[in-house]
């Protein structure tokens, strides 16, 4: 499964060169333009690595780093900072607020690809800790594992499961899972859909009780994240 990064950076032309050299190394890229939008991204989905822009038209990316590093669930998360100071009291703050790493523009999108790669792999994120999946899905048999053990899904919530999974990280509205997993079934409903994804999310939180991987999404459905 390809690492998750977030980039906040608000200058496109910047977003745009940095976006291709990683997504060119397999990254999945999220891109957020202001420091409001990287917020309610990183309260939506986890993300593997962040990189931050420092000076921002709604705030300061060290602002972020300061309150990521107080949140239990994004205290270790690896960040690099972006900035177009280079002088050193400006890297030695990022650095003491608990940056990984540290740019100063302008830069090399070679170099950054490299330094978040390093990042990656420092963090156990690189390509040796990612070759056995989070998820592994047997489609012949109907069987989805998670770290390595199998879930005791119904045929149902092995549907519903494997739809998700497919379309990891987008969100699915109820009506999309109700035809994934029921088909023409007339006598199941939405509500039908909130019952099987209480069971999984249960199910799912026996092996990892650490982490929540299904999110709702009020009006819209359910996502998972991975």
């Amino acid at each position: 499964m390809s690492a998750r990064l977030l980039l906040l950076e608000d200058d496109p032309a910047i977003a745009r060169t940095v976006a291709y050299a990683l997504e060119r190394d397999g990254l999945v890229v999220t891109h957020s333009l202001l420091v409001h939008d990287a917020r309610q991204q990183m309260a939506a989905h986890r993300f593997d690595l962040l990189v931050l822009d420092v000076g921002l038209p709604d705030g300061s990316g060290l602002d972020l780093l300061r309150d990521l590093r107080n949140a239990v669930p994004t205290a270790a998360t690896p960040v690099l900072m972006l900035s177009a100071h280079g002088e050193e009291i400006d890297r030695v703050l990022g650095l003491e607020l608990g940056a990984d790493d540290y740019l100063t523009k302008p830069f090399s999108p070679r170099e950054l690809a490299a330094r978040v790669k390093a990042l990656l792999r420092r963090a156990g994120k690189g390509p040796a800790a990612t070759a056995t999946p989070l998820f592994h899905d047997d489609e012949a048999g109907q069987r989805i594992s998670l770290r390595g053990q199998a879930l005791p899904l119904t045929r149902r919530e092995y549907r519903l499961l494997a739809h998700l999974l497919r379309g990891a990280g987008r969100i699915h509205a109820r009506d999309a899972l109700l035809a994934a997993a029921w088909g023409d079934d007339s006598d199941s409903t939405d509500r039908t859909v909130d019952t099987h994804i209480k069971t999984l999310r249960a199910k799912l939180r026996e092996v990892d009780p650490g982490r929540e991987y299904i999110s709702t999404h009020r009006g819209m459905g359910y996502c998972i994240d991975i």
